[in-house]
């Protein structure tokens, strides 16, 4: 008997095996994500086109939909320019408090964003830290635009240093070291050398942190004060019409939602196979965040 075929059969070699696994992901996942997919636009349609339209028309349905665009486009450009701010500082520099700065990066993911809501709420509001001198100053943070811009800005920080981080240090400096002993400054640096190699994972980090501002529920349920028509997002309107048994209202506005999950997976997808999804690959070589990052 030769020495391959003394070797043990691994699992899944049976045919019945494999094809038992596959039926069972395919189930679980018809169940748990196709199903309901189907049932909000169904559901969203049920009533008809003109009532879908009509549903999707209201004035308050309407400004929901513009205050999470509106959030977005505040939201997202900050927090890319901070996760790359982040990246570069923690993976081309030395610093005391580098690792102070990868937990701080990685805290709104550890923190329930309800939790988030209620700690700005302690610091903004009217009994707050802050809120005596906001309010004798006139600014109104809590239940209001800015902050629900705060709330979404903080669950949604670490989405783009995480994409790039980990990129950035597998690519270490010695191309940065380069063009700096060629004379580029340090924008020409940048923008020439460390920007074009990070490109798709800084897109892909986009992608996944304007999806999560605009389906953003938790934290900004507490700090908007769910006022109907003034500072409801999408998903808060979403629960508002359903609690006043709008039910195809409801899934009407659901359906948006799904359109823009929809629309974000179709952009991972093409973005993993543009390069993004190189992270992956790196992340074998560099597993955590906090591993030391390689030197020229």
């Amino acid at each position: 008997m030769s020495l391959h075929q003394a070797k043990p059969p691994r699992v899944g070699d049976s045919p019945a095996v494999r094809r038992t696994l596959i039926a069972l992901v395919l189930l679980v996942g018809a169940v748990l994500v196709l199903a309901p997919l189907i049932v909000i636009f169904v559901q969203a349609f049920s009533l008809g086109i003109q009532a879908f339209t009509a549903a999707i028309g209201e004035p308050d349905t309407l400004h929901a939909i513009l205050l999470t665009v509106i959030t977005a486009l505040i939201a997202v450009p900050i927090n890319t320019a901070f996760g790359v701010a982040a990246a570069w500082a923690v993976t081309k520099f030395d610093f005391p408090g580098k690792r102070l700065l990868i937990v701080v990066i990685e805290i709104p993911f550890s923190i329930s964003p309800i939790v988030a809501g209620v700690a700005y709420l302690f610091v903004y509001g009217l009994q707050g830290l802050l809120g005596p001198a906001l309010q004798a100053a006139d600014i109104k943070i809590l239940f209001a635009l800015p902050g629900i811009v705060l709330a979404s800005m903080f669950v949604t920080a670490p989405f783009v240093a995480r994409e790039l981080i980990p990129l950035m240090q597998a690519q270490g400096r010695d191309l940065e070291e380069a063009a700096t002993s060629l004379g580029a400054s340090g924008w020409r640096t940048f923008w020439s050398v460390t920007l074009p190699n990070v490109r798709w994972a800084l897109l892909y980090g986009v992608v996944l942190c304007n999806a999560r501002v605009m389906g953003e529920f938790g934290a900004v349920s507490v700090v908007s004060g769910n006022i109907r028509g003034q500072t409801n997002t999408l998903p808060l309107h979403i629960e508002l019409l359903y609690h006043d048994y709008q039910t195809a209202g409801a899934f009407a506005a659901a359906s948006i939602l799904t359109v823009l999950a929809v629309v974000t997976i179709i952009a991972k997808v093409a973005l993993e196979r543009r390069g993004a999804g190189r992270r992956s690959r790196v992340s074998i070589a560099a597993p955590s965040m906090i591993a030391e990052e390689p030197t020229s």
